[in-house]
Protein backbone atom coordinates (compact mmCIF):
# COMPACT_ATOMS: atom_id res chain seq x y z
CA UNK A 1 0.00 0.00 0.00
CA UNK A 2 3.11 2.32 0.90
CA UNK A 3 4.35 2.06 -2.93
CA UNK A 4 1.02 2.62 -4.27
CA UNK A 5 0.48 5.99 -2.20
CA UNK A 6 4.08 6.82 -2.71
CA UNK A 7 3.91 6.71 -6.39
CA UNK A 8 0.60 8.63 -6.37
CA UNK A 9 2.40 11.40 -4.03
CA UNK A 10 5.65 11.74 -6.87
CA UNK A 11 3.16 11.78 -9.59
CA UNK A 12 1.04 14.77 -7.89
CA UNK A 13 4.52 16.39 -7.46
CA UNK A 14 5.36 15.70 -10.47
CA UNK A 15 2.15 17.58 -11.99
CA UNK A 16 2.65 20.87 -9.25
CA UNK A 17 5.95 21.50 -10.52
CA UNK A 18 5.14 21.50 -14.23
CA UNK A 19 2.15 23.76 -12.91
CA UNK A 20 4.66 25.97 -10.91
CA UNK A 21 6.36 26.10 -13.82
CA UNK A 22 3.99 27.25 -16.66
CA UNK A 23 2.76 29.84 -13.27
CA UNK A 24 6.17 31.91 -12.83
CA UNK A 25 6.76 31.66 -16.67
CA UNK A 26 3.41 33.61 -16.70
CA UNK A 27 4.31 36.07 -14.17
CA UNK A 28 1.75 34.87 -11.49
CA UNK A 29 3.92 34.43 -8.67
CA UNK A 30 1.36 33.69 -6.07
CA UNK A 31 -0.47 30.66 -7.90
CA UNK A 32 3.84 29.75 -8.74
CA UNK A 33 4.68 29.68 -4.71
CA UNK A 34 1.30 28.32 -3.01
CA UNK A 35 1.74 25.60 -6.00
CA UNK A 36 5.80 24.82 -4.79
CA UNK A 37 4.87 24.97 -1.24
CA UNK A 38 2.19 22.38 -1.92
CA UNK A 39 4.82 20.46 -3.75
CA UNK A 40 7.35 20.30 -0.91
CA UNK A 41 4.73 19.11 1.57
CA UNK A 42 3.68 16.51 -0.50
CA UNK A 43 7.54 15.94 -0.56
CA UNK A 44 7.59 15.54 3.20
CA UNK A 45 4.60 13.72 3.49
CA UNK A 46 6.33 11.16 0.41
CA UNK A 47 9.88 11.02 2.87
CA UNK A 48 7.84 10.08 5.80
CA UNK A 49 5.72 7.09 3.42
CA UNK A 50 8.74 6.25 2.50
CA UNK A 51 10.69 5.64 5.96
CA UNK A 52 7.51 4.21 7.11
CA UNK A 53 7.43 1.47 4.13
CA UNK A 54 11.10 0.28 4.53
CA UNK A 55 10.45 -0.28 8.03
CA UNK A 56 7.39 -2.04 8.13
CA UNK A 57 7.27 -3.73 4.52
CA UNK A 58 10.83 -4.24 3.82
CA UNK A 59 12.43 -4.31 0.18
CA UNK A 60 10.96 -6.00 -2.93
CA UNK A 61 13.91 -7.00 -5.55
CA UNK A 62 13.49 -6.44 -9.00
CA UNK A 63 12.43 -9.66 -11.07
CA UNK A 64 13.18 -8.73 -14.70
CA UNK A 65 15.94 -9.70 -16.89
CA UNK A 66 18.43 -8.89 -19.26
CA UNK A 67 18.53 -5.37 -20.99
CA UNK A 68 15.17 -4.59 -18.84
CA UNK A 69 16.91 -5.08 -15.71
CA UNK A 70 19.68 -2.78 -16.16
CA UNK A 71 17.29 0.54 -17.69
CA UNK A 72 15.65 -0.50 -14.15
CA UNK A 73 18.92 -0.09 -12.09
CA UNK A 74 19.89 2.74 -14.24
CA UNK A 75 16.74 4.84 -13.21
CA UNK A 76 16.99 3.32 -9.51
CA UNK A 77 20.43 4.34 -8.98
CA UNK A 78 20.00 7.79 -10.52
CA UNK A 79 16.96 8.67 -8.60
CA UNK A 80 18.47 7.20 -5.48
CA UNK A 81 21.29 9.55 -5.93
CA UNK A 82 19.56 12.25 -7.10
CA UNK A 83 17.01 12.26 -4.42
CA UNK A 84 19.75 12.38 -1.83
CA UNK A 85 21.47 15.20 -3.54
CA UNK A 86 18.78 17.45 -4.09
CA UNK A 87 17.00 17.71 -0.86
CA UNK A 88 19.28 20.05 0.99
CA UNK A 89 19.70 22.39 -2.61
CA UNK A 90 15.63 22.05 -2.66
CA UNK A 91 15.07 23.36 0.69
CA UNK A 92 17.39 26.10 0.03
CA UNK A 93 16.36 26.92 -3.28
CA UNK A 94 12.77 27.43 -1.29
CA UNK A 95 14.56 29.49 1.52
CA UNK A 96 15.86 32.24 -1.02
CA UNK A 97 12.29 32.53 -2.29
CA UNK A 98 10.49 32.91 1.57
CA UNK A 99 13.18 35.38 2.51
CA UNK A 100 12.79 37.43 -0.71
CA UNK A 101 16.29 36.63 -2.45
CA UNK A 102 14.55 36.09 -5.93
CA UNK A 103 17.51 36.47 -7.98
CA UNK A 104 19.44 33.84 -6.09
CA UNK A 105 16.19 31.67 -6.05
CA UNK A 106 15.78 31.91 -9.98
CA UNK A 107 20.19 30.65 -10.02
CA UNK A 108 19.27 28.16 -7.61
CA UNK A 109 15.69 26.96 -9.23
CA UNK A 110 17.23 26.48 -12.71
CA UNK A 111 19.69 24.24 -11.31
CA UNK A 112 17.26 22.36 -9.01
CA UNK A 113 13.64 21.92 -10.36
CA UNK A 114 14.72 19.79 -13.29
CA UNK A 115 16.86 17.35 -11.04
CA UNK A 116 13.72 17.65 -8.86
CA UNK A 117 11.41 16.73 -11.71
CA UNK A 118 13.57 14.44 -12.77
CA UNK A 119 13.36 12.30 -9.50
CA UNK A 120 9.67 13.11 -8.81
CA UNK A 121 8.82 11.43 -12.23
CA UNK A 122 11.35 8.59 -11.89
CA UNK A 123 10.10 7.88 -9.03
CA UNK A 124 6.85 6.77 -10.30
CA UNK A 125 8.96 4.81 -13.22
CA UNK A 126 10.66 2.75 -10.63
CA UNK A 127 7.61 2.10 -9.26
CA UNK A 128 6.08 0.68 -12.45
CA UNK A 129 8.68 -1.32 -13.00
CA UNK A 130 9.05 -2.74 -9.47
CA UNK A 131 5.36 -3.42 -9.32
CA UNK A 132 4.57 -6.73 -10.87
CA UNK A 133 7.47 -7.90 -8.83
CA UNK A 134 5.74 -7.05 -4.81
CA UNK A 135 4.32 -10.37 -2.89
Amino acid sequence: MFCTVNAIINATVSVLLIAALIFVKRGDFKKHQKTMQLAIGLSVLFLLSYIAHHLLAGSTSYGGTGFTKKIYYFILITHILLAGLSLPFILFTAYRAAIAEYSAHTRLAKFVFPVWLYVSVTGVVVYLMISPYYA
